[in-house]
């Protein structure tokens, strides 16, 4: 019965092709553009996730808060201050420097560039991986005896002395107000997504480096942030006790309440992002699926227009030995196929444009399953809703009134 049903409904849009499709018009902007902006706000949710755990989800910065008036000398971290925590944390801390840096303009025969240097660690490798083209990393000899080394980025490198193997050169620039020449010991390479390179940008005339972390904080040897890594192998939930716990024991050694600090994590960040991303998918996506209420109502207009064109068929079929039921079932099914034709045709087109316009930016595309076929499901759904009105009149027709009409 299922099959003859749907054989009739296949005829009768087939009897009226344009109609059939400007009536599913609707149905295919509404589909179309829920799966469009859903792929793409979770492709933007897994980009945006896949950049954090580039710069380490584990990843942290405590200071005293901005807001604190009675701000103390001993509010600032020292050298005794890292090897204290992670003496108290152990391997729960699996990285940390003073968050410095250095900022200046290096000037070669071949041309000038402006650099961002960041202070790290030896180990500073095990949590942000690179890959040394030439030379080394720096070492524990480098940071404990303040040396001025630097490795540089490959193609900063190649932008300042026509070569990628810079090892061996050397340049000034300003450091704590005092002129300083640094060696390149070694030159990297980071890979970089490719929403990385679309949201950072490439090419915007400024190099990077790796130079001593101890050799920024010096003469002083004090400092402002307290940067950190978590061990990588947390979960969630253990990543957040932790970072709850490292702030507390800083504010309690240095006799202040964890509220006077300020706690900056890329998993907070990260939780941040996610969350508004997945509130803007939604509510534009609510605003999309507004089409579908257009696309039901033309559904039932269609409908009703359909029942008035054929009542001499209803009359027919009813005289013949139709039921009710069989006449309610027949035009129900022909709206959900109406609407679910409009639904596959929204999904292709949607899934086809998200893949192409992934492929023209060299982003990789999600697209769930389960919203393709949720969507396919909730089409036919809207067409039943707005088909039981005609499929009801439909069937309580009057056989022999529909046989007298003209």
């Amino acid at each position: 019965m299922l099959i003859e049903n749907m054989k009739m409904a296949l005829s009768a849009l087939r009897s009226n092709k344009m109609r059939s499709f400007l009536t599913m018009l609707g149905i295919i902007i509404g589909i179309g553009s829920v799966i469009a902006i859903t792929s793409i706000g979770d492709t933007m949710r897994r980009m945006f996730s896949d950049i954090y755990k580039d710069i380490g989800v584990t990843q942290g910065f405590i200071f005293i808060g901005y807001w604190i008036e009675d701000e103390r000398e001993s509010d600032y971290f020292t050298m005794d201050d890292i090897a204290r925590y992670k003496e108290v944390f152990g391997d729960r801390i699996a990285y940390a420097d003073a968050s410095a840096s250095l900022s200046g303009e290096i000037r070669t025969r071949l041309t000038k560039k402006k650099f961002e240097f960041t202070g790290i660690d030896y180990n500073y490798m095990d949590v942000q991986p690179v890959t040394v083209r030439y030379g080394r990393y720096l070492n524990q000899s480098d940071i404990r005896e303040q040396k001025p080394n630097c490795v540089m980025e490959a193609s900063a490198a190649r932008d300042l002395y026509g070569t990628e193997n810079a090892v061996g050169r050397t340049f000034r620039i300003p450091v704590n107000g005092t002129m300083t020449e640094f060696n390149i010991v070694g030159v990297y390479e980071k890979e970089q997504s490719a929403i990385q390179k679309l949201l950072m940008g490439t090419g915007n005339g400024t190099g990077y480096g790796y130079i001593p972390w101890t050799l920024l904080t010096h003469p002083n040897d004090t400092f402002y942030q307290y940067h950190y890594f978590a061990d990588p192998s947390m979960s969630e939930q253990e990543l957040t006790e932790f970072n709850r716990e490292l702030c507390a024991y800083i504010a309690r050694t240095k006799d202040r309440k964890p509220e006077d600090f300020y706690l900056q994590t890329a998993q907070s960040e990260m939780g941040q992002v996610d969350t508004m991303l997945g509130g803007v998918s939604a509510a534009v996506g609510g605003i999309a699926a507004i089409s579908l209420l257009v696309g039901g109502i033309g559904i039932m207009n269609i409908m009703l227009v359909s029942v008035t064109e054929r009542t001499r068929e209803i009359g027919t079929r009813k005289a013949l030995g139709a039921t009710t039921r069989d006449i309610l079932i027949q035009f129900l099914t022909e709206s959900a196929l109406l609407s679910a034709v409009g639904g596959l045709i929204g999904v292709t087109l949607a899934v086809g444009l998200v893949s192409l316009g992934g492929a023209a930016f060299g982003l990789p595309v999600t697209i769930k399953p389960g919203v393709i076929l949720m969507a396919v499901g909730f089409s036919a759904l809207v067409g039943i809703f707005f088909g039981i009105y005609p499929a009801r009149k439909a069937a309580e027709r009057d056989p022999i009134i529909a046989l007298r009409y003209e």
